[in-house]
């Protein structure tokens, strides 16, 4: 069966491999990216009925005209995944600026609660689909110099279970820690060393179908992609 599939966060790392990975298995993305070269070339790759948004999550007012635009022509979506995220440059909490420490509040907690305020209802009329918010291992456990990220991913844990106990019986909110994956993200925090941990293409053959698979019985249960190697 064909799903429609919402992905945040597309024009790069696990939010491309995904989009990449579930079209090949024959879904339908509707994916959006603050990169509007990216979001071309996304468009050029895949063509209808795919479709790809110029959209901030951390913008309420972006992602309620794209939910208002992508509702129209389309039915809610089957599955959606908050990917959209940020790290911040590792530094101890002091050195970190209060402008760096909202972006990645923003992205990270608003940006997803933003999404959910703009596309659930509409799942909620169809009394059906799958919400995953990706969380990390740093919302489930911390390291120093992230501390910013580490508390936002805290907070994606908390918010997705609350949510869980707020939906009907049928559909389920989930917090997803990916994995540790080889991503410009990663990067930033491990430098060199980032390229001994699992490949994005790696990562997508396990994660893809891993996520087609999580049911409405898994509603508010914290879920860890499997490992690669």
């Amino acid at each position: 069966m064909t799903k429609r599939i919402l992905i945040t966060g597309v024009s790069r790392g696990l939010g491309q491999v995904m989009t990449a990975g579930f079209i090949k298995a024959g879904h339908t993305v509707y994916g959006c990216a603050r990169n509007p070269d990216s979001v071309a070339e996304l468009a050029t790759i895949y063509g209808h009925p795919h479709q790809f948004a110029v959209a901030d999550v951390a913008e309420d007012a972006q992602v309620q005209a794209w939910s208002q635009t992508l509702l129209a022509e389309q039915v809610a979506p089957d599955l959606l995944i908050n990917n959209a995220g940020l790290v911040n440059h590792p530094a101890p909490l002091w050195q970190i600026s209060a402008a760096e420490f909202s972006q990645v509040i923003d992205v990270n907690i608003k940006g997803t609660a933003n999404i959910i305020r703009h596309f659930l209802p509409a799942m909620l009329k169809r009394g059906k689909g799958i919400v995953v918010n990706f969380s990390s291992g740093w919302g489930r456990s911390t390291s120093p110099d992230v501390a910013p990220y580490c508390a936002t991913k805290w907070a994606v844990e908390g918010l997705t279970h609350s949510l869980a106990q707020e939906l009907p019986k049928g559909m389920a909110a989930v917090a997803l820690n990916p994995g540790i994956i080889h991503t410009d993200m990663l990067e930033t925090c491990y430098g060199e060393a980032a390229a001994h941990y699992t490949s994005l293409e790696n990562w997508g053959k396990t994660a893809v179908p891993f996520l087609l698979g999580i049911k409405p019985s898994d509603n508010g249960t914290p879920l860890t992609v499997p490992s690669v190697w």
